[in-house]
Formats: structure tokens, C-alpha cells, sequence
């Protein structure tokens, strides 16, 4: 049973809490609409200042999961994961106590309507009272707070999250939000007490003290060592992220609000706080960790690009979906797609450690039908040759090409790079193997026939000749009577007769088992009879029309349970799963291969890949 004033009164609410948000909204406008005064023009004040600070709290997040300006810089050097993305889920729970009291405040004692814009002198009393009475009240509160009883009761959530962030600022206990509320109105009453106070007053103070709140969370170094060099004092009035962080690390030090002067004061200051700061401030000019394993990735549209770690972490920590939300900002994934394009630069999307390699993802800047534009082969190709180059460079072991990025009539499934480049040392990988793998391990041993499209692509050559093999009877869907042939003269003389080719959908109307290659609408889906089961390897999946029959999902294989720093989901994929081909890269890495594993698939190697897949604690989906 959890400790009184643990949890917030509103729990109960889940997501259904914004509707606290917008009754200040509500409020606003039916005193405008209904009574034809803005009398309550204080709800409207308030429902602003939190939507800005919802803002700024959003913002100082996405930035900080901005590996690729902020990578050199992060102080913990650890990803964010699920586990700490969910017990942060409600971090807005203070602003939205304080919002409460501040309502309950001018209701009783007065209204926006009487304030002045700016009072310099209110300006002068906020600030001295802050230093005065809110940085002492709040390095004492601190201290308790790290007692036996109230530590391990209430403020051990806060220092459950191994990587602190903006969002970290709000995750505690109700009675922590409680005395924080109290601290950040000690100023602002005050201020009104002698007469001091303006609307300018209230927004400056509560988004100040916000913003410094972020820059301590951040867990980026941003405030260079230079500046406590030139000014010695200054360090002793404002923190920094490396001063905060050394609190989670060790926790008897390093307690106040802002200010150090207390921490001085009351002899709790950590004394490597200006060391180490120097050496992260030193270090952010400086290249870090080189990951062992890159995979390259591209978006697929404008609403999935915005399924990203920096854009939204929550939205990024769930698999894909349309959110109508998020449509509004189309316009401006449109305008960054076009920005993108022109630099054509790829970027560090999110890192995760397995096995104690780091994993990184690049993200090409294009989209997906960008793909199937004749004028655009060229500049993709230079942009993915551009980052192999530059995975080379580095000393990365393997780079492994997602979907789009390895396309056939594209670049040959890697082909076009490892020719031009012999001499590459980072291993080109195309992870079509573990692909094909996994989909032929979804297929039932007692199937006797398949029905097969896409049937001369890379993957399904590759499917076609292992499963005649195995004596399954396979129809492959082409129109091209020469490329079936050569792939027919792959397969072993005595089991060339299980390949058949077929020319129209309606030769699979008594098959229940189809393995899709190539994209199918629902009228092409409507020859497959009751009960068939659909697998799949084409991107984008295709629609679920028939309710008669089944669909497998894309083939994708599940990340070993001690990946440490994944918090995203990779496209509509689960939790901690990602796309075969990304899997394929993985096991390549593991296993220290040194081929790459680019043009045809080696059918031969399609059970050592997927042994391997398996002696790594990889587990299909």
C-alpha cells in the first residue's frame, strides 16, 4: 500500500486528465460567450501558462533526444527506455496541482483584469525572495526528503529514472508536488503582498523557474566551462546539467534548487562538480563511443516521420499508428521533408546496447515514395553511399540496409557499394537472409503448397528454391518465363518439378497458403479461398480485406531481453521487435562475420543465420 499523499487525487483520471486542462479553457469562454464579460479572464491566463509549459517541457525533451546534435554531449550515456518512459508517463501531474491552486487563488482573491502588464519593483521582490526564501526552503525540503522514511516512501521515484530528462523533473510524489508548489509561490505572492505584482510577473517567474528546471534535467551539457572561468562567482548562482546529474549518481550531494551557494552554505557540495563539468564540457567537441553495428533506416511517410524518439518519446515508445492529432502537423513534416532532401545528410535517430555493443540507427532523409521517383536514384544511392563511407571512417562493424535502402532496382541489394568500395572494412548487409528465414519458419511443416508473388525478387527466389527442397509444391506468380527458368536451373534436378509458374492470381484459388512479395489489392486478394493465410514481405504491408482469412505481420524477430536503452518502436512493430532485416544486421554483428551479405540470397546459409538468430536469445515473432 503506497504512503499517504503518494499518489495524485486524480490518478483515477488516467488520460482522461487533460479534461483538468481544458475546464480552464471551458471556464474562459463561456464567461466570454455566455455572460459577455471576461471577468474570469484568469482561467484563460492560466490555461496558457500551462499550455507553454507543456510546451517548453516538450521541447527541452525533444532536444535532449536529439542524438545527433546532442550525442557528445550527454552526460549519462544511456538511452531512455520503456521502463523509464512509462513511470514518466504522467510527469505533468505538478503543473497541473499548481494550476489548480493558482485557480483557487485568484478565484478568492482576485483577477487578472486589475493587474498591470509590468511592475519593475514586483520583478525586484520575486527575485529577492526567491533567493531569500524559496532557494533555502527548497534545499532544506531536499534534505529531508533524503531521510530513511521519506526517501524510500516518496523521493525514490525520482531517482528510479537512471537517465534524467525534463520530463524526470515532474516524476515524483504528490507530497513532493505539493511542497514544490509552495516553493514557486513563496515569490509570487509575495511580490503581490507589497504590492508588486503583474500578469509579466507571473509568466516570467513560473517559465524561468521552468527553464531552469529543464536545464538541470536535460542530461546535455550545454553551458560551456568558459563562462565560470571568465566569471569564478557564477557558478555558485547557477547549476548546470553535470552539477544535477552528480546528485542521481550520489545522492548526499549537490542538493539545491538552482543556486550552489547553498550547497557551499551547508557543506553538501559535491566537490568534483566543476571537474567534471570541465571534462563534459571538453568532451562535447570530442567524437564518442563508435557503435559496433549501424542500422540504416528511412521514413516511410510524412505521418510516420514524425514517430520519432526527438519528436514525441511517448508516441515513439508505442507502435505506429495514424494519430489524428498529429495531422495538423503535416504542413510542417512536408517543409522538413523538403529541407531534408536538399541536405541529404543522414542522421542518428536512436541507439540501444546488446551484449555490450552499441547499436545505433541512422535515418536516410527520404521518404518512401521518393523511392519510386526515376529522377532520385542517383541522389538516394549517394546518400547511402555517403553513409557507408562514413560508418567506414568511423571503424563500425556492420551497416545493414533496411528496406527502401537495399531495393533491387535501386542498388542491386548493396551490390552497386561493395563493388565500388572492395576494400571497405564495415560489413555491408542487407539482412535479407534472417528475412527469409523467419518467413519460412512461419510456414507449417505439413503444407504441401504455396502460393507465391514476387516470386523473382531477391526474398522470393530465395523462398521459392528452399521450400521446392523440401518438396513443398510452389506457384510462382511472374509473367517472366526467362526469369523463372534461371531461378528453376538453381534448384537441384530432382526438385525442379516443384516450381511451377503461373501468370494470374486465379491459379492460386484452391491454395491457402500465400506468400506475398508484391503489393495486392483487395480485389487480387478476393481469389484466395476461405481460411488462407497471408504472409508477407512487402512494404508497406498490404490491407487486411479479407475478414475470412488471416495476415501475418511483416517479418520481424524480437531483441534478446537484456537490450538495455531501447525506447522506441521501430514502424508498427511491438515493443523491443524490429524488422527481420534489422535482426539480420544484428546476428551479422554478433556472430563478428566478416562477408558482407549484399546481392542474392545464399540459400544455403538461410538455417546458419537463423541457428544463429537463435543462440543469441533473438526469438521470432
Amino acid at each position: 500500500m503506497a504512503a499517504p499523499l503518494f499518489a495524485c487525487p486524480w490518478r483515477f483520471l488516467g488520460s482522461y486528465k487533460i479534461v483538468l486542462y481544458g475546464f480552464f479553457l471551458a471556464k474562459a469562454m463561456y464567461s466570454r460567450y455566455q455572460e459577455e464579460s471576461m471577468k474570469d479572464t484568469w482561467c484563460l491566463h492560466i490555461f496558457i501558462i500551462c499550455m507553454i509549459r507543456l510546451l517548453m517541457y516538450q521541447c527541452w525533451t525533444s532536444y535532449s533526444n536529439m542524438l545527433f546534435l546532442t550525442r557528445n554531449r550527454l552526460i549519462v550515456k544511456k538511452g531512455v527506455d520503456f521502463e523509464q518512459i512509462d513511470k514518466e508517463w504522467d510527469w505533468d501531474n505538478f503543473i497541473i496541482l499548481q494550476a489548480i491552486v493558482a485557480g483557487l487563488v485568484m478565484y478568492m482573491f482576485g483577477s487578472f483584469e486589475t493587474l498591470p502588464l509590468w511592475n519593475k519593483s514586483g520583478i525586484t521582490a520575486a527575485l529577492v525572495l526567491h533567493i531569500a526564501i524559496s532557494e533555502p526552503l527548497f534545499y532544506s525540503i531536499h534534505k529531508c526528503f533524503h531521510g530513511n522514511y521519506l526517501f524510500t516512501h516518496y523521493h525514490s521515484l525520482n531517482h528510479s529514472s537512471p537517465v534524467p530528462q525534463a520530463y524526470t523533473a515532474g516524476h515524483a510524489s504528490f507530497l513532493e508536488h505539493l511542497f514544490l508548489t509552495v516553493v514557486i509561490g513563496v515569490p509570487i505572492i509575495g511580490s503581490f503582498a507589497v504590492g508588486g505584482g503583474s500578469v509579466s510577473l507571473i509568466y516570467g517567474y513560473v517559465l524561468v523557474f521552468d527553464l531552469l528546471r529543464c536545464l538541470g534535467h536535460c542530461n546535455v551539457e550545454i553551458v560551456p566551462h568558459q563562462i565560470f572561468d571568465k566569471i569564478p562567482f557564477l557558478k555558485y548562482l547557477l547549476y548546470t546539467p553535470t552539477y544535477h546529474s552528480l546528485h542521481f549518481a550520489e545522492m548526499d550531494t549537490n542538493y539545491c534548487l538552482f543556486m550552489p551557494l547553498f550547497d557551499a552554505l551547508g557543506n553538501t557540495l559535491n566537490k568534483k562538480s566543476w571537474d567534471v563539468h570541465r571534462k563534459n564540457s571538453l568532451d562535447s567537441g570530442k567524437n564518442g563511443r563508435v557503435p559496433d553495428f549501424v542500422f540504416l533506416a528511412h521514413a516511410v511517410d510524412m505521418s510516420s516521420a514524425m514517430h520519432a524518439p526527438f519528436i514525441s518519446r511517448s508516441m515513439a515508445s508505442l507502435p505506429y499508428y495514424t494519430r489524428i492529432y498529429m495531422l495538423p502537423f503535416l504542413p510542417i513534416s512536408f517543409v522538413i521533408m523538403l529541407v531534408m532532401w536538399a541536405k541529404s545528410k543522414t542522421f542518428l535517430h536512436s541507439c540501444y546496447t546488446l551484449k555490450d555493443r552499441l547499436h545505433q540507427t541512422w535515418a536516410v532523409p527520404r521518404y518512401g515514395f521518393q523511392y519510386f521517383l526515376p529522377f532520385a536514384t542517383d541522389g538516394i544511392n549517394k546518400c547511402i553511399e555517403e553513409a557507408i563511407l562514413r560508418a567506414n571512417r568511423m571503424g563500425v562493424q556492420v551497416i545493414s540496409l533496411a528496406a527502401l535502402n537495399k531495393n533491387e532496382a535501386l542498388n542491386g541489394g548493396g551490390t552497386l557499394f561493395v563493388d565500388k568500395h572492395p576494400n571497405l572494412k564495415v560489413r555491408v548487409v542487407h539482412g535479407n537472409t534472417l528475412t527469409a528465414a523467419v518467413i519460412l519458419k512461419e510456414i507449417p511443416e505439413n503444407v504441401s503448397e504455396v502460393f507465391l508473388s514476387g516470386a523473382t525478387s531477391k526474398l522470393g527466389r530465395a523462398i521459392a528454391i528452399y521450400l521446392c527442397r523440401k518438396r513443398v509444391r510452389v506457384l510462382m506468380l511472374t509473367l517472366s518465363t526467362e526469369r523463372f527458368r534461371n531461378i528453376q536451373k538453381e534448384a537441384p534436378a530432382d526438385c525442379q518439378k516443384y516450381l511451377v509458374q503461373v501468370t494470374k492470381y486465379q491459379a492460386a484459388q484452391t491454395c491457402k497458403t500465400w506468400i506475398v512479395g508484391k503489393w495486392i489489392t483487395p480485389r487480387e486478394q478476393n481469389y484466395a479461398p476461405s481460411g488462407t493465410h497471408f504472409h508477407q514481405f512487402v512494404v508497406p504491408p498490404i490491407l487486411q480485406f479479407r475478414r475470412d482469412c488471416t495476415y501475418g505481420d511483416l517479418a520481424a524477430m524480437r531483441l534478446p531481453e537484456d537490450v538495455q536503452g531501447l525506447g522506441s518502436c521501430e514502424y508498427t512493430m511491438e515493443r523491443g521487435v524490429v524488422h527481420a532485416c534489422h535482426a539480420g544486421g544484428v546476428v551479422h554483428s554478433l556472430e563478428g562475420w566478416k562477408h558482407h551479405e549484399v546481392g542474392a540470397i545464399d540459400v544455403d546459409r538461410i538455417d546458419i543465420v537463423w541457428e544463429a538468430a537463435m543462440k543469441h536469445g533473438l526469438k521470432p515473432v
